[in-house]
C-alpha cells in the first residue's frame, strides 16, 4: 500500500469532483449566424420560386405576401389580439394540467398498491386521441376561453401524470434501501431521493406538454372560437388566404418559444442541484 493511499484512508480529505465543464459560449454567434443563414435561403429559394412562377402562391403563399398580411394585422392590433389570447390560454393550461398530473404521479410513489389499481385506467385514457373529446368539453365549458383552457388541461395532465409515475417507480432502489438503513423516514426518501431523481424526467415532459397544451387551445378555436390564432387560421384557410394562415402559424412557433423559455427558466430554478455530490444531494 503507498503513502498516498495509506494517508487517504486514515480519514484525509478526498478532494471534491471537479465541476462538469461550461458549455461553450464561443459557438453561440457561429450557430445563430448558421441559422439565420439557413432561415435566409429557404425564404429566399420560396420566395424566387413564386416569382419564377415554379411554386404557386396561390397554394403555398410568398414570404412577401406573409411579411404583407402580418405587417397589415400587426398595425391593426388584430394579430397581438388573437396571439394574447392563444397565448394565455395555452399558458393556464399547461400550468394547471402539468400540475394537475405531476403531483398525483408522484403521489402513487407512496402506494403501490394503489398504482397497479390506477395504472390500467391511465393506460386507457391515454390511449384515447383527447382531441375526441373536443366537441364534449365545448358543450360542458361553453365557447369561451375556459373550453380552450379546459382542452389543453385534458391533453397535459395525462402525459405528465404518466410521465411523474414512471420517473417515480425508476428511481434507483439500491439509494433507498440504504437510506432506510440509516433509518430515514419514507417522506424524507421521497423529499430527498424520488423528487430530485424524477425532476429531469418531469421537466423534459414539460417541453412536450407546450405542444399538447398549444394544440388543445387551437382545437379549441378551430370548433369555436371569435378569438385566437386557431380561429385566424381556420378563418383564413376557409377563404383560401394562405398568407394569414402562414402568419397564423409562424405566431404559434413564436408564442412555443415564449412558452420554453420559461420552461428553460423553471429548470435552472429547479435544478440546481445536478452539479451536487451525492452526499450534499442526499443529505437528511
Amino acid at each position: 500500500m503507498t503513502q498516498t493511499t495509506a494517508t487517504t484512508l486514515r480519514g484525509a480529505p478526498v478532494p471534491a469532483p471537479a465541476a462538469s465543464p461550461a458549455r461553450p459560449s464561443g459557438f453561440r454567434v457561429p450557430v445563430l449566424a448558421t441559422q439565420l443563414l439557413i432561415l435566409a435561403a429557404l425564404f429566399g429559394a420560396w420566395e424566387a420560386g413564386v416569382r419564377a412562377g415554379a411554386v404557386s402562391g396561390f397554394l403555398f403563399g410568398s414570404p412577401a405576401g406573409i411579411v404583407q398580411a402580418a405587417w397589415k394585422m400587426i398595425l391593426s392590433g388584430e394579430l397581438w389580439e388573437h396571439a394574447n389570447y392563444t397565448l394565455w390560454a395555452s399558458a393556464a393550461g399547461f400550468v394547471v394540467g402539468t400540475v394537475l398530473g405531476t403531483v398525483p404521479g408522484l403521489a402513487l410513489w407512496y402506494s403501490p398498491y394503489a398504482a397497479k389499481v390506477v395504472e390500467p385506467f391511465l393506460v386507457a385514457i391515454n390511449s384515447v386521441p383527447k382531441i375526441a373529446f373536443a366537441p364534449l368539453v365545448i358543450l360542458w365549458f361553453g365557447t369561451g376561453v375556459i373550453s380552450k383552457v379546459a382542452l389543453s388541461i385534458s391533453l397535459t395532465s395525462i402525459v405528465a401524470l404518466l410521465a411523474a409515475f414512471q420517473a417515480a417507480k425508476d428511481t434507483d432502489p439500491d439509494i433507498q434501501k440504504m437510506l432506510v438503513s440509516l433509518g430515514a423516514t419514507k417522506r424524507q426518501i421521497f423529499a430527498k431521493v424520488v423528487v430530485p431523481s424524477a425532476l429531469p424526467a418531469i421537466i423534459a415532459t414539460f417541453r412536450i406538454n407546450i405542444g399538447f397544451a398549444l394544440v388543445g387551445t387551437v382545437v379549441g378555436e378551430f370548433i369555436s372560437s371569435k378569438y385566437g390564432l386557431g380561429h385566424v387560421i381556420f378563418v383564413a384557410s376557409s377563404l383560401y388566404d394562405l398568407n394569414t394562415v402562414w402568419v397564423g402559424i409562424f405566431s404559434l412557433m413564436l408564442l412555443g418559444f415564449v412558452l420554453y423559455a420559461g420552461v428553460d427558466f423553471a429548470e435552472k430554478r429547479l435544478l440546481r442541484w445536478k452539479d451536487q455530490t451525492y452526499a450534499t444531494q442526499f443529505k437528511l
